[in-house]
């Protein structure tokens, strides 16, 4: 049964309760339209054609660089109803910027702002543990993670849309591979 929040249904999170979504590596993102609607433009003749919505999707993605720290964009591409593209977090240890000099203070972005702790159920012997490097993400995702690149991209996309008056919707979740650690190995998925 999916979790609860004040008394209401939320979608547990997709992302890895074990990794740092802050952490240097290299992250291959999907991100699909509501109901897989086609906004993006069509295939014709093996070849994508971008609508202006398709259009407004391929521009917001080069613009995270200039809105993120420590970042790089490896291969992207807009399909009729999703796109993918590559995150490369780089200068990040633990979850904390090497080249910030403003240390402790973390700021919340977008929907995920909720501010009451998750507790942490004993253990059999009754101790406390340490919760998982994820148990957290929903009180607070951080400054340079995926979830708020991302979240602040699919904002820019709408925000445009919206401006626009173009119909448009993104799918609520998104989906993210490991594909690569700082150090240059392979981050296997489970």
């Amino acid at each position: 049964m999916p979790d609860r929040f004040q008394n209401k249904y939320r979608i547990s999170s997709a992302r890895l309760k074990t990794w740092n979504y802050a952490s240097e590596a290299a992250y291959f993102i999907t991100i699909c339209t509501r109901n897989r609607v086609h906004y993006f433009g069509e295939i014709e003749n093996h070849k994508m054609k971008l609508s202006n919505m398709g259009v407004i999707a391929d521009i917001m993605w080069y613009e995270i660089k200039n809105h993120a720290k420590n970042i790089e964009l490896g291969e992207f591409v807009v399909m009729p109803n999703h796109v993918h593209g590559i995150l490369i977090l780089n200068g990040y240890v633990d979850g904390n910027d090497t080249n910030d000099t403003n240390d402790s203070n973390v700021e919340t972005r977008h929907a995920l702002s909720l501010q009451i702790p998750i507790p942490i159920p004993p253990i059999q012997n009754h101790q406390q543990t340490q919760p998982p490097i994820g148990a957290d993400r929903f009180q607070n995702q951080g400054k340079n993670t995926v979830s708020s690149i991302i979240g602040g991209y699919k904002s820019a996309v709408t925000k445009h849309a919206n401006r626009f008056e173009f119909e448009f919707g993104w799918q609520s979740l998104f989906h993210d591979h490991i594909i690569r650690n700082g150090q240059g190995g392979r981050t296997k998925r489970l």
